[in-house]
């Protein structure tokens, strides 16, 4: 409000994320500051004294929480001190007990070094932490669209940017394994994007518009990852019951079918459609007794009309993918979701 705009661009923020249906509103604060004079002087004297703690970061703290009311915490820059420095004990003891969002408020794990991947209601443990198999704590996968930065920088090129493509897979990914995902975009000084962070969001958006339902509200599956076909990710749906299971498989590269080729003029080859062999069912002794054609449903999400060719045998699902030019012209790419009804 001092400096700037003239203007409290936090609380504009948080009242434009609220008008919107189940979007939560959250702050990022960076416990320590380069240049900071307090933050220099205690360095200078081992941490021995915490003056920046007390009349920088503390006061900021309670300030943030208790104006702005957000429901997330991310706290960042916690590396260069141990959380008895930061004094994080107090301040999260406070924010669960007394503050005024102690009943919905989260926090992530970097509190002082040495407590990442250790305490917190998700953990970060690293920038573009992604282990691809199931953690027990739920967890995060913070990266950039921009492979290197977290802020906005002119010396790129197209290759410094992850492609759509590569968006989606971090995404299918971490769900499969109990994470969630936070992508960064840097801003420029205008407080806009380059259109290339546009382009990627809105191919995000309109993918998961399509597929969000193997996504959104999901649970990991006994499997992750498909034994056999690794570009095969699993989750599993919440609306199942002990009656049904909803499984969700995520196929991250089109099967073209090498055995099945168009041969057009010139002698150039055009793969027409192939198969995708499915083993993360086995648990549910699936067979073409148990996994029949009466209580079992297998259907593409945005192809719902179209019927979906499989079988089952050995613990093995078939699934005959439709063509890639139906698919295309759905608007279906980067990642295609069969959603499996087990009765």
């Amino acid at each position: 409000m001092d400096v700037g705009p003239k203007r409290d661009i936090i609380k504009e923020l948080s009242a434009a994320i609220r008008d919107v249906s189940n979007l939560k509103f959250g702050l990022y604060y960076s416990l320590f500051e380069w240049f900071n004079r307090l933050w220099i002087d205690d360095k200078l004297h081992l941490l021995m004294q915490q003056h920046f703690v007390d009349y920088k970061v503390r006061p900021e703290q309670m300030d943030l929480v208790r104006e702005y009311l957000p429901e997330i915490i991310w706290s960042d820059g916690d590396w260069e001190a141990p959380a008895k420095y930061w004094k994080s004990e107090e301040f999260i003891a406070w924010l669960y007990n007394d503050s005024p969002v102690r009943d919905t408020v989260v926090t992530n794990d970097r509190w002082g070094f040495g407590t990442a991947c250790m305490h917190g209601d998700f953990y970060n443990c690293a920038d573009r932490f992604n282990p691809g198999v199931l953690q027990t704590h739920k967890w995060e996968n913070a990266f950039t669209l921009d492979r290197t930065s977290w802020g906005q920088r002119f010396d790129v090129s197209l290759s410094d940017f992850l492609t759509s493509k590569e968006v989606i897979q971090e995404i299918v990914i971490t769900v499969s394994c109990n994470g969630n995902v936070l992508i960064n975009v840097g801003p420029t000084k205008f407080g806009t994007i380059l259109p290339i962070f546009e382009e990627r969001l809105r191919d995000m958006g309109r993918w998961l518009n399509i597929n969000g339902e193997g996504v959104y509200g999901s649970i990991p599956w006994i499997y992750q990852n498909d034994t056999l076909n690794s570009n095969v990710w699993y989750t599993r749906g919440r609306q199942s019951t002990n009656a049904s299971t909803i499984i969700y498989a995520f196929v991250l590269e089109y099967p073209y079918d090498t055995n099945e080729l168009d041969i057009y003029p010139l002698g150039k080859q055009i793969n027409k459609y192939g198969n995708v062999i499915l083993t993360g069912l086995d648990s549910l002794n699936v067979d073409s007794e148990i996994l029949n054609k009466d209580t079992t449903q297998v259907s593409m999400l945005g192809m719902e009309d179209t019927k979906i060719e499989w079988s089952a045998s050995h613990n093995k699902l078939h699934i005959t993918f439709p063509p890639k030019h139906h698919i295309d012209k759905r608007g279906l790419d980067y990642a295609w979701t069969f959603k499996i009804v087990i009765v």
